[in-house]
């Protein structure tokens, strides 16, 4: 696997390229969650496409000189939150500015992998240092760091507050950046704040009669959790990346029926058979309930029944819970906990949305949570690299998306990303985090399922 190391130059501010307003900006109840107080991590490759003339004479400059006029449009990314009486935090749209590092590395693209693939190597080098990523009040909201490469090439890599902007957010905010590299004078989609949308009208208070989906996490809150994922420490955990192409994904759908199969999604078979195989591999005692979080982009065709406007790019999105015990969940048919998935995911109404707000908000005012109790949060970000929007004309999108396993305040998540396997067929891969003894019961397992005795090209291994 390929070493380098980059060479940096030192950190700058980059500010609005023009006067922005001076105001403080409430956020929503969705996105002054505790456990959003981190840094979420975004990178982007791109392979310079040969023959084209209109590739600036200096990438970084105009790069940069991009990202100074995105802000004037999202210049609330430009402040610093604050944290006001109560706990809540607010933005104050100061106009700081964002890190912004320039660097480059003897490396071509090509050696990072083909196909693409996480662990990317020497990722750390691909972005600057964001020093402590809980510690979000009065610090940078964005820092950014363009990596050019031996081949013409470049990453573009991101940390961005969690609680500004959520994954969609993100890539919206990417998309605005690229556009103006290009030449564009103002954003395809102009960004909206409109926080109000997802934030309760009164004042938390205990939630007598709560959405199904949510009651768990009002459950646990007085729970002292035994969960053995968050006993172990992160240095004897475990990283693994699997890949379902076309042929697993077969191989799953043959073992369930033919009604269900033809209308199952990827990610319903897969999510299906990841919680199950990752209960089983983690010795959960049968009588022991387990829960399944789905984090849900709550934009989009699919949700009709919510307000969030084109171009929101806040934290909008839905995790209703399914809750069952180890012995239900190990002894019921595939087909039955695919439905359980799909029913999971068909729950969010629009009175689940108003519950899940005023939920979160309630649980705000709790200093910790044990939400992450026996539960695995998986979360579809496909569409992260999907790159349609990151096409610069001069330079192709070809991967990135997250570059680890969960985020930094759980160790519960899974992400599902797009990729290529090496027959160029389009994939999923999915990250995953395990103690070590774990992750091999695991292995194991996903073997059965997937009638595999070969794990060369299924499972592609990284340590933390």
């Amino acid at each position: 696997m390929v070493s380098f190391k980059a060479r940096r130059s030192e950190p700058e501010l980059v500010s609005p390229a023009r006067p922005t307003p001076r105001e403080t900006n409430a956020l929503s109840d969705i996105d002054d969650q505790r456990p959003l107080r981190y840094y979420e991590t975004v990178i982007g490759f791109f392979r310079s496409c040969p023959g084209r003339t209109d590739r600036p004479g200096d990438l970084i400059k105009t790069i940069k000189a991009a990202l100074a006029e995105a802000l004037v449009y999202y210049y609330p990314v430009a402040g610093r939150l604050r944290e006001t009486a109560g706990g809540k935090l607010v933005v104050d749209c100061t106009a700081e500015g964002v890190v912004f590092v320039e660097a480059d590395a003897d490396v071509r693209l090509e050696e990072f992998g083909e196909p693409l693939l996480p662990p990317y190597p020497c990722v750390e080098e691909l972005l600057c240092d964001p020093g402590d990523t809980r510690a979000v009040i009065g610090r940078p909201l964005l820092l950014m760091q363009v990596t050019q490469l031996k081949c013409g090439g470049f990453v573009a890599g991101f940390h961005m507050c969690h609680n500004i902007a959520d994954g969609f957010g993100m890539i919206q905010l990417m998309i605005t950046i690229a556009e103006l590299t290009c030449g564009g004078e103002v954003p395809s989609i102009l960004p909206i704040w409109e926080r109000e949308l997802l934030s309760t009208a009164h004042s938390p208070s205990l939630i007598t009669y709560p959405n199904p989906a949510y009651q768990p996490l009002l459950n646990g809150l007085d729970f002292t959790s035994d969960d053995v994922m968050l006993s172990t420490p992160l240095d004897e955990m475990v990283v693994h990346y699997f890949i379902f192409g076309p042929r697993e994904i077969t191989t799953l759908r043959s073992q369930v029926p033919g009604y269900l199969a033809d209308s199952t999604t990827c990610f319903e078979l897969i999510t299906a058979v990841m919680w199950r195989c990752r209960t089983i591999a983690l010795g959960y005692k049968s009588s022991q309930r387990v829960r399944l979080m789905i984090t849900m982009n709550a934009r989009g065709r699919w949700n009709h029944h919510t307000l969030i406007p084109w171009g929101y790019y806040g934290n909008a999105h839905v995790s209703p819970i399914v809750e069952v015990t180890v012995d239900e969940l190990r002894r019921q048919p595939l087909a039955d906990t695919v439905e359980l998935v799909r029913k999971t995911k068909l729950s969010v109404t629009k009175e689940c949305m108003k519950s899940m707000v005023d939920t979160i908000a309630f649980l705000r005012e709790w200093p910790s949570l044990t939400m992450d109790r026996r539960t695995y949060d998986v979360s579809d970000t496909k569409w992260i690299a999907a790159g349609n929007g990151l096409q610069l004309g001069w330079a192709e999108f070809v991967g990135g998306g997250i570059p680890v396993a969960g985020d930094l305040t759980s160790k519960m998540g899974s992400d599902h990303m797009k990729c290529k396997n090496e027959d160029g067929e389009d994939s999923t891969v999915v990250s995953i985090l395990l103690p070590r003894p774990a992750m091999e019961r695991f292995k194991k397992e996903m073997a059965v399922w997937l009638n595999k005795h070969d794990e060369k090209n299924f499972i592609i291994p990284s340590s933390l």
